[in-house]
């Protein structure tokens, strides 16, 4: 049995934002057990379309501003996606067939906001959507394409542990002014852990069992909280503490990098607050990243294909 398309898909796959992230401890594989609370940025996110491929092979093509920054070939995640999607289906007695994947790549590249993850998820998503008898057996793989992608799948605020799998939602989280932006430096991550020089650190404080009612409630639970990889991440890249102080000279309530950076959030008390921040930060810096915001690609909308 085929899996089939008959019409094209969007599917959209927001950034994932660490609101704090606590590293704990280190395994014996040499995988690092975090702890952190996430939520999604609904207006910073890349745009997937799945197709039928009519050539009989796979075929991926990049768009989007950020989209000559990646390659095309197998190592891709999203052909690594497909190639995991294929074995969990073809071990239930179905097959996908040959998939034309365009990807409008509006997240920047090495950010700290789980852009491949959040494709990867978005495709799986789509696929256990598809036949809910395999949703199980990919999530059961997703950490294989990376740690951040099981929760991508959730896509829901949480609070996540292990190396990301352990997920674990909030009972509420209020809508947030959350604005995010990235100096156009991209991070390694494992640069940053590998810098990083203590790697026990204290827990997240308990998450109250009824979740956060107001963004004030939010905000003053994560003064108690912090980002282990911030430090490191700034040696790598002090551009990170350009962009934090003008998010909170900018009025942000909290101005915080995300997961391994270079991507910092600021919470703003309302929407006229985030957009006169992101108004005063574009002007002041037109080279940085917003979300929110329209992002040229450099050179203007470069179109790349899988040879």
């Amino acid at each position: 049995m085929t899996l089939t398309l008959a019409e094209p898909l969007r599917l959209t796959a927001p950034a994932k934002v660490n609101l704090a992230l606590h590293v704990v401890g280190r395994r014996p594989d040499g995988y690092h057990r975090l702890e952190s609370l996430i939520a999604f940025a609904g207006d910073a996110c890349d745009v997937l379309t799945v197709a039928a491929a009519p050539e009989g092979a796979d075929r991926l093509v990049m768009a989007g501003p950020f989209g000559a920054s990646l390659p095309t070939d197998a190592d891709n995640i999203l052909h690594r996606t497909i190639a995991v999607a294929r074995q969990v289906l073809a071990h239930a007695g179905l097959r996908l067939p040959p998939l034309t994947l365009t990807l409008d790549k509006r997240l920047p590249v090495a950010a700290g906001i789980g852009g491949g993850s959040a494709d990867a998820a978005a495709l799986l998503r789509m696929i256990g959507d598809a036949v809910p008898a395999v949703r199980d057996a990919l999530l059961a793989r997703a950490t294989t394409l990376g740690a951040d992608v099981p929760m991508c799948i959730a896509g829901r605020a949480a609070r996540v542990s292990g190396i990301g799998e352990k997920i674990k939602p909030l009972a509420n989280l209020p809508a947030l002014h959350m604005l995010l932006v990235n100096p156009g430096v991209p991070v390694s991550t494992p640069a940053v852990f590998a810098a990083l020089e203590q790697r026990d650190n204290a827990p997240l404080p308990p998450v109250p069992a009824q979740g956060f009612r107001t963004a004030a409630e939010l905000v003053a639970w994560l003064d108690g909280t912090r980002n282990d990889l911030a430090a490191p991440a700034e040696r790598l890249a002090p551009q990170i503490v350009a962009v934090r102080d003008a998010l909170a000279g900018d009025g942000a309530l909290i101005a915080r990098m995300s997961g391994s950076g270079a991507t910092v959030y600021g919470l703003f008390e309302d929407d006229a607050r985030l957009a006169r921040a992101r108004s005063r930060i574009a002007a002041s810096h037109p080279e940085w990243w917003l979300s929110g915001a329209r992002h040229p690609a450099t050179p203007a909308d470069l179109t790349l294909e899988a040879p």
